[in-house]
């Protein structure tokens, strides 16, 4: 059996001889270049008509606000969404036009989505993910993002980082802003509401809860305005998104104007307070018309 051991035993290197490092192929350094060809594509449009369509029709029967804000809009562009769940990305590809979509990458998590070869083609090919850095903002995270871009396709960004830990938002990192003033492109602010109910961090198996979305306008930032000013301006627009598809849009703008417009993240309290501020899940809290705070 030493014929077996042989060929089974990968080839040693000589003494002296230096061993080169080998390429990295997996997380940040994943190459998703083939998941925006034509063939590629196509794939996805396909699994976007026969899965996340009728899959989020059925577990969160989503309720859409502001398409007509994007039917003028050319791409690219870059979608800024809050985040709750692994359910926001099929959402948000079933329901952006798809003069929009066609053509849309998804900045994933490098270490979630792309931990070794197999995991990261079948991510970049579904939803067309390209993989960043969620701690930092590195130079590879931002290299990928500005190629997607700069080859006229549009990307979706959550720049809170990562899905919510307790149901309440989290403060906007740059990186949707910093992408967005380097490839001179517009931002879509985007709120997404009641994707925790249908798959919540931590489950493995999908929920019915009903769910919706909120297109907001193109935002610019002037060339003077830093990166960390612009997150916050797409924050507080996200806000009050959530404000017009709790309250109406003429209430939303009431209370923008008069800066009364309740925060996504939440009261800064303790943790058991935290989620017992957010309310019972009953279908009425779910689609967002009672937000509840602790005196």
């Amino acid at each position: 059996m030493g014929w077996l051991r042989f060929i089974a035993t990968p080839p040693s290197t000589p003494k002296g001889v230096h061993k080169p490092t080998p390429e990295a192929t997996a997380g940040v350094h994943f190459d998703t270049r083939w998941s925006r060809t034509r063939p590629a594509k196509i794939a996805r449009e396909i699994g976007v008509w026969a899965f996340m369509k009728p899959a989020i029709r059925v577990y969160g029967a989503p309720r859409v606000i502001g398409l007509d804000r994007l039917l003028e809009v050319k791409a690219p562009v870059v979608f800024a969404a809050n985040h709750h769940s692994h359910a926001d990305t099929t959402l948000l590809l079933a329901t952006i036009p798809s003069h929009l979509r066609r053509n849309l990458a998804v900045a994933a998590g490098a270490d979630y989505f792309f931990p070794n070869r197999v995991a990261g083609a079948l991510s970049a090919l579904f939803i067309g993910a390209i993989p960043i850095e969620r701690r930092k903002l590195s130079k590879m995270s931002i290299g990928n993002a500005v190629e997607v871009i700069s080859r006229a396709n549009s990307l979706l960004i959550y720049p809170e980082g990562g899905r919510s830990p307790d149901g309440w938002g989290q403060e906007h990192r740059p990186g949707a802003a910093f992408v967005a003033k380097r490839t001179d492109v517009p931002v879509v602010p985007t709120y997404i509401d009641g994707t925790g109910g249908i798959l919540a961090k931590g489950k493995s198996w999908p929920s019915r809860s009903r769910c919706a979305v909120v297109f907001g306008k193109p935002m610019t930032s002037p060339a003077d305005e830093d990166a960390r000013a612009f997150a916050k301006r797409i924050e507080e627009r996200v806000n009050e998104l959530a404000e017009e598809f709790s309250s109406g849009w003429w209430e939303a703008r009431r209370k923008a104007h008069a800066g009364e417009v309740a925060q996504l993240s939440g009261p800064e309290i303790g943790a058991w307070r935290r989620r017992w501020a957010l309310g019972p899940k009953s279908p009425r809290r779910q689609a967002g018309r009672d937000r509840t705070w602790p005196s």
